[in-house]
């Protein structure tokens, strides 16, 4: 007896999934961008607090000008000077900025136990030392090698911004020089000073910013127990403080040197050259 039901009728079961509340959109993709940056900021900030002080100061020298142009002055490889005014009150400011032109230099990590700058009551002093395996001058030599002419051109750069004048100082260590009878110590400190000036005034330096070139030999040593230590031939640039630059005579001065001989010869004195008039002599 049929039923009326076909077997042979496949079933279909036909299921319906449960609808989502709505779409969400990329709110999650913002939030996961964010932790990322403030990840990267942590992990740069780690970063900076484990590096040196120059490598600092010129990550944000770079952030105030990116472009480098903010301390360029004039139309000419020289400049103006009118940069930055070297004085008591802001001369840590030009140690900065030297320090951070000589770390962009190639391969300045080799060189820079041998740059010592240092604040005296006379301006910012600048030492290029020498050491028994890196140099600045061959040896006898009174003309730069190329670190040392690397290194005089980049000071020059950033020297030739300022109104300061500039002294440049020669210095031997105690050995004999091995050379000519008519050549010693003092020609040879004397020679290398001037050498230096010459490469900083074809690369920066303004004609009139040198006041001075010395030679001292071995009688300013800067270990004095120490007289034949390599750290004793330097070469010392020192940059002057505006308020009393090398060679001038401050305000009220030279009225007092007009008056004094008058004196003497209304006395009948002999007037006696005084040690500042003599010079220094070598």
């Amino acid at each position: 007896m049929s039923t009326g039901i076909d077997k042979t009728r496949p079933i279909i079961i036909v299921k319906k999934k449960a609808g989502h509340g709505g779409h969400h959109g990329g709110a999650w993709k913002v939030a996961y961008a964010d932790f990322v940056t403030a990840m990267m900021a942590l992990f740069i900030v780690l970063w900076l607090l484990n590096t040196s002080k120059p490598v600092r100061e010129a990550i944000a020298g770079y952030f105030k000008d990116p472009s480098g142009t903010a301390n360029q002055t004039g139309s000419s490889q020289s400049g103006t000077g009118e940069n930055l005014t070297v004085t008591k009150d802001n001369v840590n400011e030009l140690k900065d900025k030297l320090e951070q032109a000589l770390q962009r230099m190639p391969d300045f990590d080799k060189l820079k136990q041998q740059v010592e700058m240092t604040v005296t009551s006379e301006g910012l002093r600048i030492e290029l030392l020498e050491t028994a395996s890196g140099t600045f001058f061959d040896l006898g030599s009174p003309y730069p090698n190329e670190q040392g002419r690397e290194l005089l051109i980049t000071l020059a750069q950033q020297l030739g911004e300022v109104p300061n004048k500039i002294s440049l100082e020669g210095h031997t260590d105690s050995k004999p020089f091995a050379g000519n009878g008519d050549y010693g110590n003092w020609e040879l400190s004397a020679d290398r000073a001037n050498a230096a000036r010459r490469i900083m005034q074809k690369n920066g330096l303004r004609a009139d910013q040198v006041s001075q070139v010395r030679g001292f030999a071995d009688q300013r040593l800067r270990l004095p127990d120490d007289p034949e230590n390599p750290s004793n031939r330097r070469i010392s640039i020192i940059v002057h403080y505006l308020e009393n630059p090398a060679g001038e005579e401050k305000p009220g001065e030279a009225e007092k040197g007009q008056e004094k001989p008058e004196a003497g010869k209304e006395a009948g004195e002999k007037q006696k050259p005084s040690p500042a008039e003599g010079g220094e002599k070598h």
